[in-house]
Formats: structure tokens, C-alpha cells, sequence
């Protein structure tokens, strides 16, 4: 499921608002998932465990923060249909307007893949900032309250054990038990529903990981103002490792590098320098070179494993209780999904709750949510395959489809039209399988002149 196959967000489809509901975590996939609970609850709480800045800075709780990431098209789109005017307020506190089809330079298979034939906007920003904007915009609704500081250490049950009523929250030494008509776990990889459900007497769902141990060294410069060159180095084995640079707030570049299957990355700047040096192409390390570093910290971030909980494969599970974004399944962040993914996630939330109530909820949702992670997780995991190191369960086709997408992108490097048809799929904004439409497909295997 892409932005092209799941319906748009429709504030009209929901009835008369009741009851109220509880998420644990701010996390994006959190706030994305009050906005669409704000159309159908009097009343939504958020419960996060850090303090809330009211400055764009990294959280504890989001210990990738300080690294690149990406707000693909899907999610671009879907921030758009959800919080009117997002886009511009981004841009207003700072954010940068960039075209991935001409800005944004892929290098794949031996050469950078040709410019795009459509434009594809899309925003830049770092974390701390794409989720303050949106935090912003959540607190204004109607109905809304974020508490910060406090943390959910347990759901608690009806008599008959089979529904959750609420959850209970420590603020410093005190206990509460807040009730809800529907609770939303959205604490991503820190997840402690499937331990919990196997102590209440539920099945835990299944989990699937795919190692990659993959870690980032990430850092910033100074960036000319209207310089929007952004570069994707993706590691392509066997050479293990990747780099990216991309144009943020502050006149600044975020500039990453990172390694796979333990081909870690320093956090010295000389050694990061050195780490850059030896991507498979040199632009990134050129930007370094004509680029004063601004702070002297090189942050570090490790991603051993793409973890996917198959709850959708669940007979059985609570009413009352829903669990979404990356504590469903997290991918390596190399591709930069994962807001993305929480934004389709959204989407879908939206449309379950409009299907009908919350009797048999979660498991109507994560039937469908399957479809979005499905995707993220082929090209994500998929692609990780391309190592022989990498190891855990690899999704049906993996092989067959690597082939097919390194040819195209060896034709890409000349062909825009292929170009644009893989950035659209990269964005998640088409499906895969458009790349397998005649017309593509005939570009890709037509003989070379």
C-alpha cells in the first residue's frame, strides 16, 4: 500500500465524536495517531516519557534524532491532507523546499541515476524540526492534551480480561489509572505490548528480524543559502559502505556516513573525513572539504536489526488497544521510511475507525496496515539482502526483484523517464509494481544504442 493505493484522508468520513483515547508517545507515529483519533474522541491524551521542549531538540527517547531523515512523498502528502498549511509553517520555522528530482542526486550502480523528468517537491528538515511543527499542530486541536514527563507502565483489563480500559501513568511517585475507550502504543522499538499480551494470556505475535548492523556517524556544515544539492550514496555490496548529505534549517547541510554488517563509521572528525573519502563516489567528501564543520560533535547511532512484529497474523487480541508506527516494524533507516510508513499507518487508522466502532478494532487495522509495512519492508529488508551477511527470513522474490532493479537503475543513469518512475516508488508514492508496467519495463530491457 502507497500513497497511490490507499484512499486520502477524509474528514468527512467520521461521525459524531465520543468516549476519549490515550497514546503512549509523542513519536511521530503518536501524534499522527491523535490527529485521527481527534475526529472521532471528545477527548485524546497524549502521554509521553521526555519533557517536551518547546525548541527543536533532539529527545531522549529518539536517540536517531540527531541523524538524517526523510519525509518521502507518502508522508509529505499526508502531513499535507492532515494538517493544512504544514508545509509552509515547516518552511517558516526554517525548513527548505527541495526537488528530488533535480536537487537530489541517487547514485546507484556505478553512476548518479539521471535527473527526474517531473518535478517531485518535498521538504528538508531535521527530526527534532518535522516533529515539533507537527507536535504544534497537534496541540491545537480541539480536544488534544500532550502531557510530557510521565510515563505508561502498565494497561489494565475489564472483569472479563478481554478488553483494555485505560492505562496507568507514574508522574514522579505518584500512580494514576487513566481510562480510555482506546489505547495507542506508539513507543516504537521499546514496545512492551507483546510481552504483555503473553502475560495476560494472549498469543504474542511472531517476530521477524533482518540484521543488517548498520551504524551512522552524523555531523553539520555550513551550507550557502539556495545551495540544495543533496546527495544519497546507498552502500552497494560488496562495498559496505554509504554516505548522504542533505540541506536543512540554519543554512546547514546534515552530512552522514555509515557502514554495514560492522564496517562502523568513527566519531572523530578526521576520521569521519577519512570514512567519506572512501565512499564509492566523492561528493560528500568534497562538501566536507569546502565546508566549515559547525559543531565538533560527530554523532553516533547503531540499527543492528529490521524488526517486524506479525501482528496481522493474530487471531486474537484485546478490544481497546492498538499498536502502530515502529512498534509494529522498524527498517533499516538507511532508506528513510519510517515516517512515512506511521503516516500511511495513519491513513489507515483513519479509514478502520470510519469502517466501523472499536468492537475488533486492532485486528481490522493491522490486516490492513500489512499492506503498507509489506511494502516498506521488501525494499528495505530486501534490499539489505544484497549482502551475503545479512541474515533472518528473506521476503519472497528478493533475488529475482534485486535483479530487475539494478538493471533499471543502470538505465536510469541516462534515462530520466526511469529515473522518475523509481524515485515515485523510493518516495512511496507508487507501488513497485509500476516498475513493472510495459512501458517501463520495455526501457529497461531495450537494447543500448
Amino acid at each position: 500500500m502507497t500513497l497511490a493505493t490507499v484512499s486520502r484522508y477524509n474528514s468527512n468520513q467520521l461521525g459524531e465524536k465520543s468516549g476519549n483515547a490515550v497514546v503512549i508517545g509523542a513519536s511521530m507515529a503518536g501524534l499522527l495517531a491523535a490527529r485521527i483519533l481527534a475526529d472521532r474522541f471528545l477527548e485524546v491524551t497524549v502521554i509521553e516519557r521526555d519533557r517536551l521542549a518547546s525548541e527543536p531538540v533532539v529527545r531522549r527517547g529518539v536517540p536517531q534524532g540527531a541523524h538524517p531523515h526523510a519525509l518521502l512523498e507518502a508522508g509529505r502528502a499526508t502531513l499535507e491532507d492532515l494538517f493544512p498549511g504544514y508545509g509552509e509553517d515547516l518552511v517558516s520555522a526554517g525548513g527548505v523546499v527541495v526537488d528530488f528530482a533535480s536537487d537530489v542526486r541517487f547514485y546507484s550502480e556505478g553512476d548518479f541515476l539521471a535527473r527526474g523528468s517531473t518535478p517531485m517537491k518535498t521538504y528538508s528538515a531535521t527530526r527534532p524540526l518535522i516533529e515539533q511543527v507537527v507536535r504544534q499542530h497537534v496541540s491545537e486541536l480541539d480536544g488534544v492534551h500532550i502531557r510530557s514527563g510521565c510515563q505508561v507502565t502498565d494497561y489494565f483489563l475489564d472483569d472479563t480480561a478481554t478488553v483494555v480500559e485505560g492505562v496507568v501513568v507514574r508522574d514522579g511517585s505518584d500512580r494514576t489509572n487513566v481510562t480510555a475507550d482506546l489505547v495507542v502504543d506508539a513507543t516504537g522499538r521499546t514496545s512492551r505490548t507483546p510481552t504483555w499480551l503473553e502475560n495476560h494470556g494472549y498469543t504474542p505475535p511472531e517476530l521477524d528480524e533482518v540484521r543488517i548492523d548498520v551504524a551512522y556517524s552524523t555531523t553539520f556544515i555550513e551550507r550557502p543559502a539556495g545551495d540544495l544539492r543533496t546527495f544519497l550514496v546507498p552502500p552497494s555490496a560488496p562495498h559496505t559502505r554509504g554516505g548522504m548529505a542533505a540541506p536543512v534549517e540554519g543554512n546547514r547541510w546534515v552530512v552522514s556516513v555509515h557502514g554495514v554488517h560492522g564496517d562502523h563509521p568513527p566519531a572523530d572528525s578526521a576520521g569521519f573525513a577519512k570514512f567519506a573519502a572512501s565512499l564509492l563516489t566523492p561528493e560528500v567528501k568534497h562538501l566536507l572539504d569546502g565546508h566549515r564543520q559547525i559543531t565538533g560533535n560527530i554523532e553516533q547511532y547503531p540499527f543492528p536489526t529490521n524488526r517486524r512484529y506479525r501482528y496481522g497474523d493474530l487471531d486474537r487480541f484485546p478490544d481497546g488497544l492498538v499498536v502502530i508506527g515502529d512498534a509494529i516494524a522498524s527498517f533499516n533507516p538507511i532508506y528513510g521510511q519510517g515516517m512515512s510508513v506511521a503516516a500511511l499507518e495513519a491513513l489507515v487508522l483513519h479509514h478502520t475507525l470510519a469502517a466501523g466502532d472499536c468492537e475488533n478494532l486492532a485486528l481490522r487495522f493491522f490486516d490492513q496496515a500489512e499492506e503498507v509495512i509489506d511494502m516498506a519492508w521488501m525494499l528495505a529488508a530486501g534490499s539489505d539482502f544484497a549482502f551475503p551477511q545479512t541474515t533472518g527470513p528473506k521476503p519472497r522474490g528478493t533475488d529475482l526483484i534485486s535483479w530487475y532493479l539494478s538493471r533499471l537503475a543502470q538505465k536510469a543513469h541516462t534515462d530520466s523517464t526511469l529515473s522518475s518512475a523509481f524515485f515515485q516508488v523510493l518516495t512511496m508514492e507508487r507501488p513497485p509494481t509500476a516498475l513493472l508496467r510495459p512501458r517501463s519495463m520495455w526501457r529497461v530491457f531495450k537494447p543500448t544504442s
